[in-house]
Order: structure tokens, then sequence, then C-alpha cells
């Protein structure tokens, strides 16, 4: 009877219908090879283009187990995405001296990821903003531009969120 009572737990158990968030791949199954060729770049930060291309290839890679190319001949799924805007707004104002102490990175992209093959559209984001925030001293002898740091923290970032929304199509 105990036998009977532990596998009727087990079996229940089993089929409750949890799942580990996050671990789904809603890709087409025909997909195996994605082509990531660098991201068009609409604004002044000359280097911003490549640096969220090449985050968003690392986390492809680190999270999926797609092949990754760069020319689109080469794929079944072409991402193609483009930073449409970057501006940085001061935040906080220190009171005292006018100077702003917190400022905030806004960056607006685009992302399309089609199948190669059947011409279909597979994800779709065509205004997808993301904001990094950074601090700033008031003191001119400890001052660091943190805007670099910044940049690269949203990259990051934009690697993760691009990956995972496609994953999950979202």
């Amino acid at each position: 009877m105990k036998i009977f009572l532990v596998c009727a737990i087990a079996c229940l158990a089993a089929g409750c219908g949890y799942h580990i968030s996050g671990n789904s791949n809603l890709m087409p199954k025909t997909i195996h090879v994605v082509a990531v060729p660098e991201f068009a770049n609409n604004t002044p930060r000359s280097r911003l283009g490549h640096l969220i291309t090449a985050d968003t290839t690392r986390e492809f890679i680190s999270r999926t187990r797609y092949t990754l190319v760069s020319d689109a001949n080469q794929a079944d799924a072409v991402l193609k995405g483009t930073v449409l805007t970057a501006n940085a707004y001061p935040i906080i104002v220190d009171p005292t001296s006018g100077r702003a102490t917190a400022v905030q990175v806004i960056v607006t992209m685009a992302f399309n990821l089609t199948d190669r093959h059947t011409g279909k559209t597979i994800y779709n984001r065509p205004n997808y903003e993301f904001r990094e925030r950074y601090e700033i001293t008031l003191d001119p002898q400890q001052y660091f531009d943190e805007t670099g740091t910044a940049i690269e923290r949203l990259s990051k970032d934009v690697g993760r969120s691009v990956v995972s929304a496609i994953l999950e199509n979202f």
C-alpha cells in the first residue's frame, strides 16, 4: 500500500504543469544557423552599433545552441538591428551648484528576425527602448566619466533582453 501511495504522489507531482521560467524556445525548429550582421547605427556614438551587436551575439552563443554567422547568405534566419537614437539626460541636479549628479542614457532600437528561406518575420520590435543610469561626482578632483561604462552595461542589457524576447517570442 505504501508503494502505491508513493508512486501516486510521484506521478501527481511530475505532472503538475510547473516548469522553469525562461527555458522555452519558440523559434521554428527549422532554424539552426542565425546571422547577426553588424547593427546599423543612426547615432553619433560611433561604436554603439558594434558594441550592441557583439553583446547580442555573445548572448546568443552563451544561451542557445544556434550556430552564429555574420553572413546572411549562410543562415536560416537573419537578425537585423538598428540603433535609432541614443540620448543622455540629467535626471538629478544638485540644487546648490546646479550641476547634474545623475544622468540617464536612453537608447532606442529596432530589431527584426526573419526566416531567410520563407521570408516570414519571426520576431519584430520596431521601437525597443533601453535605459541606463549613472552618477556624476561634484568634486572635480574625483571626476570620472561614467558614460562609457554605462553604455557597456546598457549594451549587455540589450543583448540579454533581445535574445530572451526572441526565444520566448514576446
